[in-house]
């Protein structure tokens, strides 16, 4: 009767290797694809924080040095402020742009931030 068993599980054992597939390669393929988007994070996010808060900080400085010029400083902003913090793995792999800055409006066509020009109106109502 032990026999039986013996032989019994050996060929259980037999068919489960058989009819076992291997790790799907897409599964692992993504895998891969993550790791070292949060690896090109872990270098990329401090780098574009540290751009995008010098940038602001330059930015006011250049609104108080011309006077209030309010397009100087949003030109500074947009560029410093505006493109991608996040990395993604499409774009590690090439779909999606990578835009380290923005671009301001009037110099392309891809904007980043709003910056349409603000209309002066009498207070009066008229």
């Amino acid at each position: 009767m032990k026999g039986w068993r013996m032989l019994v599980g050996t060929l259980a054992l037999v068919a489960a290797l058989t009819a076992a597939r291997p790790a799907e390669a897409e599964y692992l393929e993504d895998a891969g694809w993550g790791a070292l988007t949060v690896l090109t994070n872990v270098a990329y996010m401090p780098a574009k924080l540290c751009y995008a808060t010098l940038g602001g900080l330059t930015g006011g400085f250049a609104f108080a040095l011309t006077g209030g010029d309010l397009q100087t400083a949003e030109t500074v902003w947009v560029t410093s402020m505006g493109g991608t913090y996040v990395i993604t793995p499409s774009m590690l792999q090439g779909q999606e742009p990578i835009v380290f800055t923005g671009t301001p409006s009037g110099s392309g066509s891809n904007t980043t931030a709003d910056t349409r020009s603000v209309e002066e109106r009498p207070l009066g109502g008229s």
